[in-house]
């Protein structure tokens, strides 16, 4: 286990066509020839078509400022909107995430356009071409007509703009990168989520030199550059020119099929939806893939229409929650561990780029997904025939995918959590196949994590295993592959409890308390090494449990782990060699296992608390085990860690034994405000 460039012009042009109910004297619309393609990673791009309902409206606060002309690019009127600095921008790993009606504030999300625009080289989007795509959540369409006028504004030519302003994290990486409007994995509708980020260069997330950029641009502004054209029919493909400045609304799949199919063996997969002793199942949950799911999975690849559910994105997801975990995407989990489930199922997130991957009553976790994908590309993928270039993980993500590496001879690098770490790698050519444990895996065809992309990579590993099966013969299911997995590398027997919109204060002092706690602990230090009262589950003196638990930090508990490090950790680039501190408190021990602590910056309120557990098992005989019963002596002792500032500074009772501190749900909850996890994964 591991311890502790290009522009964004493109070339060319979508084929479209297209027709608007709104015009002006200074608009030309041109029908799009069909002989003229967009070519991404040397591509062509073809059309295709889907439909997304709407069935809302309502008005955005408008500036009361007065506004001042300014010059004036080849037929574009252009207005300085005053502006003044709003608190609360500061762009996090995924983007800038609030509340919807945060965003509909005045001149709020304006300031932050604006913003990047003013920390970019003007080389780097001046008379260029940007893609602008999201998840279709609300707020959606209005945000994109603010993004349109001020990238005119700012001297911009041309913008590309997924139909209904759709378009997935993925397609938009792969289009080299622009802006996505997304919350990820998180709800939508007027009393949740909104988000947009910026994909830099390659298609990659914006480096922190340009997100801190942002931020300190976002402290001074003081004008906003704003075009004054009508706003665009994004309904319809089509072009549609305001002077020197171009609108093209193109189809958002077209491009990323064809990227898929030079990736993966379409007719391999093909030939597996085909057999009838095999059933697929994909959960879109009303988000952006509901947009590619059909023309890939049915139209392409043969699968059967049914087979898609939940497959029309929805500005609200459907009032669901579109995380692809066993707790958010419950209807996919009870349909795959029903008697009659499908042979294999997954899902997808808000953007598109996070995947859940299950057999027939069997949960794929996100650690072994990527381990094994990596494990079996070479024979199964074609992008991969030559070999993979190396691994990475996240940080709090598991050791499976080290044990690949190692027994392959490959690179592996460890990062923190933040797919952008991975872009640099992935540029310098050090880097093909990565994950992270929150569902997201993906390798250096873009610069993002691919949720279908993942879903592709599985169906190509469970085709090859059965490509020589006959019919009636048994198949080599997911379990099989996973279990098959297991005997060679070894288990990770892996658990991650979130607690989610948590009180920030408290969180933040109990991550300070851990950040002491690990600093002062020592290699070889002994923890469970204690012996307990079978009846009373204390060691005799409960005075003096309280003392070595706030003192030594031995802990009761079954087992016996011996301390190799405990760190906050801290990354350095092995290729720009920026440094990326304070990234999550990690405990390892001797044997592979690891506690590890760490806030989450993805919510759009409050702080998301992460606890990871983690244990190898390299005995095959003990492999089937379920994880949290494998984990219950680590659970333990991370209940215990988390309490202790919390039993010291928030509470006065007494407790008979360490049992009773540990198990008392109540101590975690003055930190969290919790009782118990939102999401146990």
């Amino acid at each position: 286990m591991a311890s502790c460039c290009n522009s964004l012009k493109l070339e060319g042009m979508f084929s479209s066509a297209f027709r608007s109910s709104k015009r002006s004297s200074n608009a030309i619309w041109i029908p799009s020839s069909s002989s003229c393609n967009l070519y991404i990673h040397g591509f062509p791009l073809k059309n295709n078509s889907f439909s997304v309902s709407h069935s809302r409206s309502f008005t955005i606060k408008a500036s009361s400022s007065s506004s001042t002309a300014i010059v004036e690019p080849e037929g574009i009127k252009i207005t300085s909107v005053p502006t003044k600095p709003i608190e609360g921008q500061k762009t996090g790993t995924s983007g800038l995430r609030k509340k919807v009606k945060v965003f509909m504030e005045e001149n709020y999300l304006s300031n932050w356009i604006q913003s990047l625009f003013n920390s970019l080289p003007p080389e780097d989007y001046k008379n260029g071409v940007l893609v602008l795509g999201g998840d279709g959540r609300y707020f959606n369409r209005e945000a994109s007509q603010i993004i349109i006028k001020i990238a005119a504004g700012n001297g911009v030519g041309k913008i590309l703009v997924g139909r209904d302003g759709i378009m997935s994290t993925p397609a938009v990486s792969a289009a080299n990168g622009g802006f996505i409007m997304s919350a990820s994995h998180n709800p939508g509708g007027p009393e949740y989520d909104w988000g947009i980020k910026f994909n830099y260069n390659s298609g990659q997330p914006a480096p922190e030199s340009i997100t801190d950029k942002i931020y300190g641009n976002t402290l001074s502004i003081s004008e906003i550059k704003m075009a004054e054209i009508p706003d665009v029919d994004l309904s319809r493909t089509g072009v549609t020119k305001y002077g020197s400045f171009t609108v093209e609304v193109v189809d958002p799949v077209s491009d990323y099929l064809e990227l898929m199919e030079s990736v993966f063996d379409f007719r391999l997969i093909k030939s597996l939806l085909a057999r009838s002793d095999f059933r697929f199942a994909f959960d879109a949950m009303h988000a952006v893939t509901g947009a590619y799911a059909k023309p890939i999975f049915v139209d392409k690849l043969g699968a059967s229409p049914d087979s898609i559910s939940n497959g029309v994105p929805l500005e609200d997801f459907g009032h669901g929650h579109p995380d692809p975990n066993l707790t958010y995407a419950k209807d996919l989990v009870n349909t795959m561990y029903s008697e009659n489930g499908p042979d294999f199922g997954a899902a997808s997130d808000g953007d598109g780029d996070r995947n859940m991957i299950l057999g027939k009553k069997f949960f794929v976790t996100p650690s072994d997904s990527v381990a094994i994908i990596a494990a079996n590309a070479q024979e199964a993928i074609p992008y991969f025939q030559g070999g993979p270039k190396g691994l990475a993980r996240s940080m709090p993500t598991s050791g499976a995918l080290d044990r690949v590496a190692e027994k392959l001879g490959l690179k592996f690098f460890e990062v923190p959590t933040g797919w952008k770490f991975f872009g640099n790698l992935m540029d310098a050519g050090k880097l093909s196949i990565c994950g992270e444990e929150s569902f997201g895996t993906g390798s250096d065809h873009i610069r993002e994590k691919d949720g279908i992309w993942a879903v592709l990579a599985w169906l190509s590993i469970i085709a090859h295993r059965n490509k020589d099966k006959k019919p009636g013969e048994k198949l080599v299911s997911v379990s099989d592959v996973v279990k098959q997995h297991w005997a060679t590398y070894g288990r990770n027997f892996f658990s991650r409890y979130d607690y989610e919109e948590c009180a920030s204060e408290g969180a933040n002092k109990m991550i300070d308390y851990l950040r002491g706690l690990a600093s002062k602990s020592k290699a070889g230090e002994k923890y469970g090494k204690f012996p307990i009262n079978p009846s009373t589950r204390c060691i005799g003196n409960c005075h003096l449990c309280i003392l070595l638990l706030f003192d030594c930090l031995k802990f009761l508990i079954v087992g016996n782990y011996v301390l190799q490090c405990a760190d906050d950790f801290s990354y350095t680039d092995p290729v720009d060699g920026s440094v990326a501190s304070k990234q999550g408190v990690r405990f390892v021990f001797t044997d592979g296992s690891r506690i590890i602590f760490r806030l989450s910056g993805t919510g759009s309120a409050g702080a998301t608390v992460r606890v990871y557990i983690e244990q190898f098992e390299p005995d095959a005989s003990k492999q089937d085990m379920d994880a949290q019963v494998a984990l219950k002596p680590l659970i333990g002792m991370l209940v215990i860690i988390s309490t202790i500032y919390s039993f010291r500074q928030f509470t006065n009772k007494s407790y008979g034994c360490i049992s009773d501190l540990a198990l008392s749900v109540s101590k975690l909850k003055d930190f969290t405000g919790r009782e118990k996890p939102t999401v146990i994964t």
